[in-house]
C-alpha cells in the first residue's frame, strides 16, 4: 500500500508538472500578444483571423500582410479558445523564432507564414506526444514528424499542440492531464474525437489550419461537430513516421494523418503543400503522386452514390435530413443521384474493425494503460481486453438475447491466432474489392454519406463506441472521406427525436436518443466519399457540396 501511495504521488506530481507548463504556455501567449498590441495598436487582429486560408496566404506572399501581425493575431485568438474550450496542451514558443528566420527567407512555400496547430500525438521536436498518457510526459520527440517537418519547408508555422482523449481510442476530448476539452459552439458538448483539440480551436476560429489522424473517424468526428471541414485521406497518401499510434502494430483498420479548416479550398491548399517532392524524399514509403490539380478544378457533372442509412446506427433526423436536402440540391445542379445499398455493416463493424483492432484480445492495448490512474472514456474495452477468454465467452453469451451489439462487441476481442489474422486480413481485402465492384457496376464517381451529428453531450462517446459506424467503414476500406457541414440541427429535429428507437431498440440505441437531444443550433455534416487514392476527386465533390 505504502509503494503504490508512493508511485501515484509521483504520477500526480507529474500531472501537475504538466498541468504548470500548460499553464506556463498561456502565460507566455497572454504576454507575447500583449507586447504585439503594445507596439502595434492600429492592427486589427480581428479583420485578419476572418481572412480565409487561400486570401491570406496570397497577402503573405506578396507582402501586403505583415507575417508577425497574422502570427500574433492568431496566438490571441487561440489563448482566447484555449481559456473557453481548454484546446491547448502547449505553446510552441520557437515558433517565434521561426517567424523572425521565414521573414528572411528566399523561398516562398505554399504555406508561407501560415501558422498550423499539430494534434497532440504528432511528433514536434523538444515537446511531448503525450496522447493523454502519464508516462508520456517528459519524453519529448528527438525530431520533427515528417509531416511537421514538411509544413515547415512550406513556410508554415506549427505554434501549438492540441490535446486528445487518452489513448486516441475515443470519439470525446478528455484525459487526466489536460483534462476536459469543450466544443466551442455549445460547452455542454464534445468537440469529437481523438483529434477533438483541433477540432475545437479550429472550429472557435483560433487556428486556421490543423493537422490530425484518423483511425475510425477521429478527424471526421470533431470536424463535423464543431461545423468546420476535414479530410481522412487514403491510409498511405501521406506519411505516418513520427505520428505515434492508439493501437500499434495493427494493420486491419488503416489509419490516415490529415487537415482540418474552416472551408474545402484550404484543405485543398494544405494537400497542394504536403504532396510535395519534401515529403517523397523524406518517407520513401509514400507513393510520389502530387495533388492533380485537373481533377480538383473539372465541372465535369459527377455520378454519385448515396444513403440515408447504414441499418447499423440509426440516423438521427438532422442526419437524414442533410443528406436529403444536399442529394437534392446536387440533383438541381445537374449531378445524377444513385442510391447505394449497405448491407452486413454489422459484421463490418465488429469482424472487421473491432475484431481487427484488438486481434491481440486487447493485450498490447491494456500494456498501454500500465501504471496509469485512469482509463479514460475506454472503460468497456479496458475492461473487456483485461477479461479471460472464458468470461467473455460467458457474457458474450449472457448478453446475446438482451444486447446482441454488446455480446458481439464481446465475442469480437478474442485472442486470435496468427493464421486467424492472416485470414481475417484476406477477408478485409475481399470486402473492399466487393464494394469497388458495387461502385463500379453503379458507375459512380462518389459517395454521398451520413455523418454522425449533432454533436452528442460531454461523456456520452464514451458509452457510444457503436456509433462510430458511418465513419469506421471508410478506414476498414481505406477510401478517402471528408465531411462538410451543410445545415444545422433545428426545433423540428430536436420534436422528431422524440419518436427515436434505432434498429436493436436497445440500451445504445436509448442512450444515443439521450445523446442527440438537446443540440439544437449545432452543426450537421454529410460525408463525401472517393475511392482510394482520389482525394483530389474527394475534394472536388467536397467542393461542389460546400458550393451548394
Amino acid at each position: 500500500l505504502l509503494l503504490r501511495w508512493r508511485r501515484r504521488r509521483a504520477l500526480w506530481r507529474k500531472v501537475a508538472e504538466a498541468q504548470e507548463r500548460q499553464e506556463r504556455s498561456l502565460v507566455r501567449m497572454e504576454a507575447v500578444v500583449q507586447r504585439f498590441r503594445e507596439q502595434h495598436p492600429s492592427v486589427s487582429m480581428a479583420s485578419i483571423v476572418s481572412l480565409p486560408l487561400p486570401e491570406l496566404s496570397r497577402k503573405l506572399r506578396d507582402g501586403s500582410l505583415p507575417l508577425d501581425h497574422v502570427f500574433y493575431a492568431y496566438v490571441g485568438k487561440a489563448l482566447q479558445l484555449a481559456i473557453e474550450t481548454n484546446c491547448i496542451t502547449e505553446y510552441l514558443q520557437e515558433s517565434e523564432s521561426q517567424v523572425r528566420k521565414a521573414k528572411l527567407m528566399e523561398k516562398q512555400g505554399l504555406l508561407y507564414g501560415v501558422p498550423v496547430s499539430i494534434k497532440d500525438s504528432i511528433d514536434c521536436q523538444g515537446h511531448d506526444s503525450t496522447l493523454g498518457f502519464i508516462k508520456n510526459l517528459n519524453k519529448p520527440a528527438a525530431e520533427d514528424s515528417v509531416v511537421v517537418q514538411v509544413l515547415k519547408r512550406q513556410g508554415a508555422i506549427p505554434f501549438v499542440k492540441t490535446n486528445v482523449p487518452q489513448s486516441l481510442i475515443s470519439y470525446d476530448c478528455k484525459n487526466l492531464i489536460f483534462g476536459q476539452t469543450r466544443n466551442p459552439l455549445m460547452y455542454t458538448r464534445t468537440p469529437g474525437g481523438s483529434s477533438g483539440g483541433e477540432g475545437a480551436l479550429v472550429g472557435g476560429n483560433g487556428s486556421i489550419l490543423g493537422i490530425g489522424t484518423d483511425v475510425g473517424g477521429s478527424l471526421r468526428f470533431p470536424a463535423a461537430f464543431c461545423g468546420i471541414c476535414a479530410i481522412k485521406p487514403t491510409g498511405k497518401r501521406l506519411s505516418k513516421r513520427g505520428v505515434m499510434s492508439g493501437v500499434v502494430g495493427q494493420k486491419a483498420v488503416a489509419a490516415a494523418v490529415g487537415p482540418l479548416a474552416k472551408d474545402v479550398e484550404s484543405l485543398a491548399l494544405c494537400l497542394r503543400a504536403l504532396l510535395s517532392e519534401d515529403m517523397f524524399n523524406l518517407d520513401s514509403t509514400v507513393p510520389p503522386l502530387p495533388f492533380n490539380e485537373e481533377v480538383y478544378s473539372s465541372t465535369k457533372p459527377l455520378r454519385i452514390g448515396y444513403y440515408e442509412t447504414d441499418f447499423f446506427t440509426m440516423p438521427s433526423p438532422a442526419m437524414r435530413r442533410a443528406v436529403r436536402e444536399t442529394k437534392q440540391l446536387l440533383e438541381e445542379a445537374g449531378h445524377t443521384l444513385v442510391p447505394f445499398e449497405l448491407t452486413n455493416v454489422d459484421y463490418v463493424i465488429f469482424n472487421y474493425c473491432v475484431r481487427g483492432m484488438f486481434a491481440d484480445g486487447g493485450s498490447s492495448f491494456v500494456k498501454k494503460f500500465k501504471g496509469e490512474m485512469e482509463k479514460g472514456g475506454t472503460g468497456l474495452f479496458f475492461w473487456l481486453a483485461k477479461a479471460p477468454h472464458w468470461l467473455k465467452t460467458l457474457l458474450s453469451w449472457i448478453f446475446k438475447p438482451f444486447v446482441p451489439r454488446l455480446s458481439s462487441i464481446i465475442r469480437s476481442m478474442k485472442e486470435n491466432t496468427v493464421d486467424e489474422v492472416w485470414s481475417l486480413h484476406h477477408e478485409i481485402e475481399d470486402f473492399c474489392h466487393q464494394f469497388i465492384a458495387q461502385w463500379k457496376k453503379l458507375n459512380l464517381d462518389v459517395m454521398l454519406c451520413p455523418m454522425l451529428g449533432p454533436a452528442l453531450g460531454i461523456g456520452y462517446p464514451a458509452k457510444l463506441s457503436v456509433a462510430v459506424s458511418y465513419t469506421m467503414l471508410y478506414n476498414a476500406l481505406d477510401f478517402p472521406a471528408g465531411v462538410v457541414p451543410v445545415t444545422l440541427a433545428t426545433d423540428e429535429d430536436e420534436e422528431q427525436l422524440k419518436g427515436y428507437k434505432g434498429y436493436y431498440q436497445d440500451w445504445f440505441d436509448r442512450t444515443l436518443a439521450k445523446a442527440f437531444r438537446g443540440g439544437v443550433g449545432m452543426p450537421v455534416a454529410v460525408q463525401c466519399v472517393a475511392l482510394p487514392w482520389q482525394e483530389e476527386l474527394c475534394l472536388r465533390f467536397m467542393k461542389e457540396v460546400e458550393t451548394l
